[in-house]
This record gives structure tokens, sequence and C-alpha cells, in this order.
């Protein structure tokens, strides 16, 4: 079992749940089933949840709705706990470097407030 967490910012805004509410009721739920399979599987399918290549260990739940993909990034603090820090709309084929920039700087952040 994992635990998920929203990073907050210095200024109290959790970002990944502010573009959480800013989604449609019907794709916000999709992606409260994909967070809830993130928790409750202990091995979760990469289609999901997987680690991003060539980043400071950045990993991304994926969420498929319709014609709408989404990402949250974040990353572990310790075996069970996910910190998710950075959500987008996906719309190329490769994640964009800036929010894996976003996800890595948030990181440190986090690590570095404890």
């Amino acid at each position: 079992m994992r635990d998920i967490i929203f990073f907050k910012t210095e200024t109290g805004r959790s970002p990944v749940e502010e573009f959480i509410d800013s989604l449609p009721s019907k794709q916000a739920q999709r992606v409260a089933w994909v967070l809830a399979l993130v928790e409750e599987m202990e091995i979760v399918p990469t289609k999901y949840f997987k680690k991003l290549t060539n980043t400071d260990e950045i990993w991304e739940v994926r969420i498929v709705s319709g014609s709408n993909i989404y990402r949250i990034l974040g990353f572990f603090d310790g075996p069970n706990l996910v910190v998710l820090n950075h959500a987008f709309q996906k719309k190329t084929q490769k994640t964009p470097s800036q929010a894996i920039k976003t996800a890595e700087d948030r990181k440190r952040s986090y690590f570095s407030k404890e």
C-alpha cells in the first residue's frame, strides 16, 4: 500500500489539487480512480504508473479519459509515500522537458524543507 500526498508550495498552494479541481467531473473521477489504483495495488501496471527515464527519480501517473491524456508527476519520499507535485494535459508524445524540470525543482524544494 502506498499513500499519496499533494505537494504544497511555500504559499500553501497545491498545483495538483488545483489542476484536478479544474477538470470536468467525469475526468476528475477518472483521475481519482487511477490515484486509488496507485495507492492500493502492490504492483501498478506501467499503463498507469511508471518511472521516467533520465530524470531525478520522477514518476508519472498516467490517466486517459476519452480523448484526453493527463499526467501527474511526482516522487517517492521513502518506500510508500508518493508526493505528487505537477500535473498537465498531455498533447505530445513526449513528456515536455519543462514539466519534468518543474517536478524536479519542486522535489528539491520539498526535501530542502524537511
